[in-house]
């Protein structure tokens, strides 16, 4: 038995069921692809700082294969092309690979099943539960977050499996070395990949200087560490399993304190879990411009605005700092994307898949369903029953930067642009201010 597993946002040795599947195969090939995202509002390839984040991840995971006998074949191309080339090349017998949410990632191993004569078995690895522990079938799964999370947030979560001692050899074939990203972490916010930078995080978070006592009360805090978790990074790659640090929260709930903020912790993590499972079950709608509604939804696309937004050099100086936050780092808070999105959406009336084309480019903890899910959440077309959320942007910066001090930090203060660009061809938006 031959066995070839493809890693993809499971980056990690340690509960990782469909790695754990092959004990007793008599070989093993440890495959990841690296992303090639198809152009998507004139958006290519993966920004610099997510390419370096997997990057670290990837030459970690790699080390921890070597030092079990393993080791890593890191390549580029699609799925559907080189799968099949290495299965006939190495005489594989099985395929494994965890679950994913994604439609064309679920599109990419529907076809190698049609295509391989091998079985391709599929793990249930990257969510608090499987299918079998929800209440409910897929198709009744409720459209809006707080049924859902009243009907899950007392279940059982299963503990996380220690990593494997032993795994079968590779067979023979080149591994060379991943080449290193020519970036480094921005000093202003440095998250590097790995699952050791992870785990780190969640002792310092957690253990060390509990600042998850007070989480609630401080995770709107847009940069540094004292306020987010920062989490996502390393469970958006599956550098952590998100069973992992569920169980972390729980044994400190038990052994020190159990409050509103450290439930809040956990809170975030049934947001991810409802995000996930919506992406399974919403398919190509999680990308339509009227996403769950079916409805239209008025937009434009004004070229230059977009430019502007994208650049964080805007007429919002809270918004411009955010943005170039994102770009340097690959990191927002969860409150910092509410405000860029809304901004995007209200003030330029813009198409709210452009935004989140963008931050798939950028953020080191993009997964599908909680970007997706957030963006239709904020532009109204996806699982809020309000209708969408406008931000007031003069009062989010009173409240979350009273002294300006982000703005400052990310340059958010930028020459002031004119309300209407237009050119020969346009018509007349305003005849006052044209």
């Amino acid at each position: 038995m031959r066995h070839l597993h493809w890693f993809r946002t499971d980056l990690r040795l340690n509960d990782n069921p469909a790695l754990a599947s092959h004990a007793a195969a008599e070989s093993l090939l440890c495959l990841f692809l690296m992303p090639k995202p198809k152009p998507w509002c004139n958006l290519t390839g993966i920004g610099a700082q997510r390419d370096r984040f997997l990057r670290e991840s990837l030459i970690e995971l790699k080390q921890e294969l070597q030092a079990l006998g393993q080791d890593l074949l890191v390549l580029e191309g699609s799925p559907e092309l080189v799968i099949p080339h290495l299965v006939e090349r190495y005489g594989i017998t099985e395929v494994s690979v965890s679950d994913h949410p994604g439609w064309e990632e679920k599109q990419s191993v529907a076809y190698l099943a049609g295509k391989l004569d091998i079985p391709i078995q599929i793990h249930r690895g990257n969510t608090l539960f499987t299918d079998a522990d929800l209440p409910m079938p897929l198709e009744d799964l409720p459209k809006v977050f707080s049924p859902f999370r009243r009907k899950v947030e007392k279940l059982n979560v299963r503990g996380p499996k220690a990593a494997p001692e032993q795994l079968p050899p590779p067979p023979s074939a080149q591994f060379d070395a991943i080449p290193p990203s020519m970036h480094k972490p921005h000093p202003g916010l440095p998250l590097p990949g790995g699952r050791r930078a992870g785990l780190r995080r969640v002792k310092q978070f957690i253990w060390d200087d509990e600042s998850i006592t007070q989480y609630k009360l401080t995770r709107n805090c847009l940069d540094g560490f004292d306020g987010s978790s920062t989490f996502s990074p390393w469970l958006a790659n599956g550098n952590l399993s998100v069973r992992e640090v569920a169980h972390t929260i729980f044994e400190f709930e038990k052994s020190n304190v159990a409050n509103e903020s450290t439930y809040w912790l956990f809170f975030e993590l049934l947001w991810r879990e409802f995000f996930y499972w919506r992406a399974e079950v919403d398919g190509k709608a999680l990308f339509l411009l009227s996403g769950l509604t079916g409805k239209p939804r008025r937009s434009t696309f004004e070229p230059r605005n977009f430019a502007r937004w994208c650049a964080g050099d805007t007429n919002y100086p809270i918004v411009n700092a955010l943005m170039r936050q994102l770009v340097a780092t690959g990191w927002m808070s969860n409150r910092g994307r509410q405000i860029a999105a809304s901004c995007l959406i209200n003030e330029f009336q813009g198409d709210w898949r452009f935004g989140a084309a963008f931050f798939e480019k950028h953020l080191i903890d993009y997964d599908v369903g909680s970007n997706y899910g957030n963006w239709q959440y904020i532009a109204g077309v996806g699982s809020d029953p309000r209708g969408g959320r406008h931000f007031n942007l003069g009062k989010q910066t009173a409240e979350h930067d009273p002294n300006g001090i982000f703005v400052a930090k990310w340059g958010g203060v930028r020459p002031l642009q004119p309300d209407y660009i237009t050119d020969a061809a346009d018509w007349p938006i305003d005849s006052e201010k044209v």
